[in-house]
């Protein structure tokens, strides 16, 4: 992969270039190995109504092609996160809704392919058994169903110009139907690096060359693949590797012995092995491997995977790096199956199978096939399935052809670049944390090649540079070198590492360069280099810090100079003046006290002016606070009559604030009664009889306190005129409504209470219900919570009585106060805790319970008593 750069060293785009993909994973899997991971995250993270779409389900175990290696589930693996993954990175590379859809098709598709079953007809000629597979086919590749069950078990050769339909066996049909696979999901793989490289294009270079000026090129690949059962994939892999080995050499191995050569440096030489003799049994022209591969492809008759292996061994028999079961001695045979040969590889020895190299190398679909998919209305599908392919006669080159010559031109590129080598080691196979596995390391060291590189190394020098670059670094630490040197660099560097200390046999001098054998000392060299720049740092920042401070001192200085002269002209101007006004002030006070008494003038208006000022000034502080308050202060003589006025203007206000004060209430009560002070003397005589009546005994006493009160709570107009006629004489002193509640079923019913001179009136409309003289009032019984029910108990002597009398007053405390006084009963009033007791009539008695609750409620009891809870109220 080519990454690209803009000027920043920020990514902006890329390219990736695809060598070789492993097609055959599609069909088959070893043991313990997986199918390609696209499969398995569509079966689990997709949606139910896509997989009803595709007609998947989301066991894998359902599918063939995915149960070859018996490894459907990693534990370490969530499918269902990574299938996450791939639909977000989709819509991050531009794929719309009909691309992915076209594109998880032709995925399905797949699977599909591999469920397709054979059978056996009459003459042997295979005959497709899964319809229900069919018609998801034709549905995801866009075909007709019945062209590709065709195309399936029949293959088209043309012969003479033309078209001949052969059918064909089983073996023949599951051929037919695995290349259809591996076909399909290849080209759509190369379809999808191609498309993930038109939205990885940079499209906004505008210089011509900065891309290749900006390029970092990725190869990432793991390395040999030596398995239990090595095949046509592992071989191609393998032979890249001793490519890149061949370019390892090349470009580290033996250039680093030929510079030292070349800087007239004396050392023993590293003896390595050079691979090349590797890459030509495998790519040489008429003799390599993969040239009788392809010959044997190519040829007509009845070429097989065997008579691969016997040309092998009859063209490279005596080559030192191949092995056959045939070519092998007696000892060796042992570990060689008859179709099986072994190359001795840079790293190891590496023996493949045969079996299937003629098939995976030829890489053929049929004609038959490739129409179908040409005429697909998937336009993924038709695009990877161009049509001129039907008419182009000519052969398509091999797949071991492709790829040595894609390899051939990544050496071309990798030759022409500077490569930088990391070498990853898996230390197990568990993918766990702090565990390593020896015998899987030293296999990859081994494999890897690194022994050599690490010899190389080892009798080498680890840094070399150029005289002037050395030079240029660590001047500093030579007072000779330091800061200039007039000579030859050479000798600059060999008066620089004399001063440092260098050992004879830690360093060599070349002819345009230094080498260093052991990391330490250059490291030591560093350390050295990093003291110096602090102490140059150091000094350079002790003199820079004198200098700023002393200018910053200077500058500050002048500053608090100028300052201070500004400030004390400032003082001096200030107090001058201040002097002035001080002196003529006094001239003039001392002028007007000498006039004070003649008529105002220029000599004494200021005097005057101020006399009059601090008169008026103390009387704004020692004003009266109310109308009781006749002190004022005594005027000046010029003052006199404005004095006076002002005093009765302050009267007036204050007579005027107060009356503003007076409430409507209070103003109306005044209205009525004779005068303001009898009223007020009536009010307090009231307000005495209640403290000494409620107060501390009964619990809404306090919220009587504020109110007044007043004279009575019912207008003349309210009280029915049958009943003022009825009353004559008497005057009515208070009246108020009530509730009377009934002496037996305590049945409330709306009254009026009016008191007058003799007796306490009950009055129902336009019918007084009862008279209670005063005489016959024995007492009034309140409960001390907070409701307002009062008993008036009357003497029983009287045959017009008919028992005690049970009301309710919204005004209970003003009601009661009025009542005890007009009946002079104040002693006579009897709070109670918890009930009351009171004559029915006839010698009968009732009681009334009192409780607290969070609302007034009165209500006959189931004992018969007559139950009043009494609200709580918050504070007494």
């Amino acid at each position: 992969m080519d990454v690209q750069f803009d000027y920043k060293g920020a990514p902006v785009g890329g390219h990736i270039l695809n060598y070789l993909l492993e097609k055959s994973r599609v069909v088959h899997q070893n043991h313990g190995e997986r199918n390609f991971h696209i499969f398995y995250q569509l079966l689990e993270g997709g949606e139910d109504d896509l997989l009803r779409r595709l007609g998947l389900e989301k066991n894998p175990q359902q599918y063939h092609y995915l149960v070859k290696g018996q490894c459907a589930r990693v534990s370490s693996i969530s499918d269902k996160n990574d299938w996450k993954v791939v639909r977000r990175a989709l819509s991050v590379i531009n794929f719309n809704d009909n691309e992915v859809e076209d594109l998880l098709s032709i995925v399905a598709s797949v699977l599909h392919l591999g469920n397709v079953q054979f059978a056996a007809d009459e003459q042997g000629n295979a005959q497709v058994t899964t319809e229900n597979q069919i018609k998801y086919l034709a549905r995801l590749l866009g075909v007709e169903g019945s062209v590709l069950r065709e195309a399936l078990i029949h293959k088209t050769i043309i012969a003479k110009g033309e078209e001949l339909v052969s059918p064909l066996n089983l073996e023949q049909a599951a051929y037919a139907r695995d290349a259809l696979a591996k076909a399909v999901y290849g080209r759509t793989f190369s379809w999808l690096v191609n498309k993930i490289n038109k939205s990885l294009a940079y499209k906004e270079a505008e210089c011509p060359g900065w891309r290749s000026a900006t390029v970092l090129g990725l190869l990432d690949i793991y390395g040999f693949e030596v398995f239990q059962h090595n095949s046509f994939e592992q071989f191609c892999i393998n032979y890249c590797n001793e490519k890149l080995q061949q370019l390892f050499i090349e470009l580290t191995l033996k250039s680093e012995q030929e510079e030292y050569e070349s800087e007239g440096i004396a050392w023993e030489p590293v003896q390595y092995f050079n691979n090349k003799i590797i890459c030509d049994l495998v790519e040489e022209k008429f003799k390599g491997i993969i040239s009788i591969l392809d010959e044997e492809c190519l040829r007509p008759g009845d070429a097989t995977d065997m008579t691969f292996l016997e040309k092998l061994e009859e063209t490279v028999k005596n080559h030192p790096h191949f092995l056959t079961h045939k070519l092998a001695d007696q000892k060796t045979r042992k570990s060689l199956g008859r179709e099986e040969f072994r190359l001795l590889h840079y790293a190891g020895e590496v023996t493949y199978s045969v079996t299937g190299f003629l098939d995976k190398n030829n890489d053929l679909l049929f004609r038959n096939l490739k129409e179908t998919m040409c005429n697909s209305e998937n336009t993924i599908i038709n695009h990877c399935f161009e049509r001129t392919e039907l008419t182009d006669k000519k052969r398509p080159e091999t797949a071991a052809t492709q790829f040595k010559n894609s390899l051939s031109k990544l050496m071309e590129i990798l030759m022409s670049k500077e490569p930088s080598y990391i070498r990853c080691i898996k230390p197990n196979d568990a993918k766990q944390a702090g565990r390593f596995d020896e015998v899987l390391i030293r296999h990859q060291v081994k494999y890897l090649g690194l022994m050599e590189n690490l010899r190389v190394r080892r009798a080498g020098f680890a840094y070399r540079r150029k005289y002037e670059i050395f030079l240029q670094r660590y001047k500093s630490l030579c007072s000779e070198t330091w800061p200039t040197w007039e000579g030859r660099p050479h000798d600059g560097v060999a008066v620089l590492v004399k001063h440092l200390g260098y050992k004879q046999e830690e360093y060599k001098m070349g002819r345009t360069k230094i080498f260093i054998r052991f990391p330490k000392t250059l490291f030591a060299t560093e350390d050295a280099l990093e003291i110096r720049k602090q102490s140059l740092a150091t000094k350079i920042q002790a003199t820079w810090r004198g200098f700023y401070w002393r200018q910053k001192f200077l500058h500050m200085k002048h500053s608090a100079i100028t300052i201070q002269s500004w400030w004390r002209g400032t003082q001096g101007r200030r107090k001058a003046s201040k002097k002035k006004w001080a002196v003529e002030t006094i001239r003039r006070f001392i002028k007007g006290f000498i006039y004070r008494n003649y008529p105002r003038c220029s000599e004494n208006e200021y005097f005057l002016d101020y006399i009059r000022y601090s008169f008026l000034m103390n009387l704004k502080r020692n004003l009266p606070k109310n109308v009781l308050d006749k002190s004022w202060p005594t005027p000046p003589p010029s003052l006199y009559e404005v004095s006076q006025l002002l005093r009765q203007l302050c009267m007036q206000n204050m007579v005027w604030s107060y009356c503003k004060r007076i409430s409507p209430e209070w103003k109306q009560q005044i209205q009525k009664t004779s005068g303001f002070c009898f009223f007020l003397s009536l009010q307090l005589d009231q307000k005495v009889v209640a403290s000494e009546m409620f107060k501390g005994k009964k619990d809404n006493y306090p919220q009587s306190v504020p109110r007044l009160f007043i004279n009575t709570r019912l207008g003349t107009e309210e009280i029915n005129p049958k009943v003022l006629q009825v009353l004559g004489n008497e005057t009515i002193k208070y009246a108020v409504p009530v509730v009377k509640y009934d002496r037996k079923g305590y049945k409330a019913r709306v009254r009026q209470l009016l008191l007058t001179q003799n007796a306490i009136f009950i009055v129902e409309e336009a019918k007084i219900k009862q008279r209670i003289d005063y005489a016959n009032l024995t007492g009034i019984s309140v409960s001390s919570l907070s409701d307002s029910l009062f008993v008036l108990h009357v003497r029983c002597e009287d045959n017009k009585q008919k028992g005690d009398v049970v009301l309710q007053s919204d005004h209970v405390i003003e009601t009661l106060t009025k009542t005890a006084m007009s009946a002079d009963k104040i002693n006579n009033v009897n709070i109670s805790q918890g009930s009351i007791k009171f004559t029915i009539g006839q010698g009968k008695e009732g009681i009334i319970d009192f409780t607290s609750g969070s609302e007034l409620l009165i209500a006959k009891a189931k004992n018969g008593h007559l139950a009043v809870v009494a609200p709580r109220l918050n504070s007494r």
